[in-house]
């Protein structure tokens, strides 16, 4: 191959087409390998209270809108639908599902692609794995001791399955404030724990504030660093339903606890809460063990790029990956990183 697109959510779909739009054939020039069951990215996994009509800032794929959708239906069929639409009208023809174990240098100057269908010789690659298979778990001592249930966000079920519980919600994110938001209208109690006080972003989120934010994120990445999510440097919107939210208490946050316990958490000023079930809404973490056999890793902990190429090897690039790890961002890195591997396949023909 001349190129080999691992995973097919937004930003893989987006390289896919654009790999397309280039003159590159799949099945002939590039392959687009996939782990999940079924088409949607990890859409698919998304907890059912997810609606299409909560979705925050959604974006169509290149090349093809999404229309009609209905409000009320959960985002994990829309989006599913959407994108196995959209696989189809392009003949992306991903194969799936397909485990990659390890990329590593080949022969012939190429890498070697290592997956549960075999080995896939190719001379770029487009890595498009996103975070949902690597949920970040922070370690609190007694984890081992609470006699409740502990799940994360990659578990969350929807708040039915909280009913006339008492809950602590972890995480300042949009998904720990919508889990606690829907949690708490039918739970004992909810309480909201979070690291740094969560901040509230008031008026409209214009496209130059996106870019100030995608900015602050690219620098982290530049510089090796592990990436932040974006939403953590832009604070969470301040719709209706979260003043709703506020004014009734649901809201109200408390500092990261110290430890938990058998039936609960405690801080070491004497304060403790009694629970039943504790959700871990504390982000995710880059999938991108596959790549550990390149040593492109920085002291930093992160891979830097230059826009979407690894600066240790210019025939990697990352979609999807720290400032394009959402919708809009990943579909214009896509288009950047064929863009450039285009460009190296033309300086450098195959078998030279």
């Amino acid at each position: 191959m001349d190129v080999v697109v691992i995973g097919a959510g937004q930003a893989g779909l987006s390289g896919a087409y654009h790999l397309r739009r280039a003159g590159l054939e799949p099945g002939r020039d590039f392959v687009v390998l996939d782990h999940a069951p079924r088409p949607g990215g990890a859409w698919q996994f998304r907890w059912p209270s997810l609606t299409y009509g909560k979705v925050h800032g959604m974006h169509a794929l290149p090349g093809m809108e999404l229309t009609g959708a209905a409000a009320g239906r959960p985002s994990s069929e829309v989006i599913g639908e959407y994108f196995a639409a959209y696989e189809d009208a392009f003949g992306l023809r991903v194969h799936r599902p397909v485990d990659v174990a390890a990329v590593r240098e080949g022969d012939g100057g190429r890498l070697l692609v290592e997956t549960s269908e075999g080995g896939f010789a190719t001379r770029t690659l487009i890595n498009a794995t996103g975070t949902w298979d690597r949920p970040f778990w922070p370690r609190y001592p007694g984890h081992e001791v609470f006699r409740g249930r502990q799940l994360h966000t990659a578990d969350y079920p929807g708040p039915g399955a909280f009913t006339g519980q008492r809950v602590v919600v972890v995480g300042g994110g949009a998904s720990g404030t919508q889990h606690l938001m829907e949690i708490a209208e039918v739970a004992a109690r909810t309480t909201w724990v979070t690291r740094r006080p969560p901040v509230f972003r008031e008026g409209p989120f214009d496209e130059e504030a996106g870019r100030q934010a995608v900015a602050m994120v690219e620098e982290r990445v530049r510089l090796g660093l592990a990436p932040r999510s974006v939403v953590s440097v832009t604070g969470l919107p301040l719709n209706d339903a979260v003043r709703a939210a506020r004014a009734k208490g649901v809201l109200d946050r408390l500092p990261m606890f110290d430890r938990l316990t058998e039936h609960g958490v405690a801080w070491d000023d004497g304060r403790s809460v009694e629970a039943d079930a504790i959700v871990w809404a504390t982000g995710f973490r880059p999938v991108i063990g596959h790549l550990a056999p390149l040593r492109l890793r920085e002291a930093g902990g992160g891979i830097r790029l230059d826009g979407t190429r690894a600066v240790r090897d210019e025939r990697v690039h990352l979609v999807g990956y720290g400032p394009s790890a959402s919708t809009i961002g990943a579909n214009r890195a896509g288009r950047a990183a064929v863009r450039e591997i285009v460009r190296l396949l033309e300086r450098e023909p195959a078998g030279v």
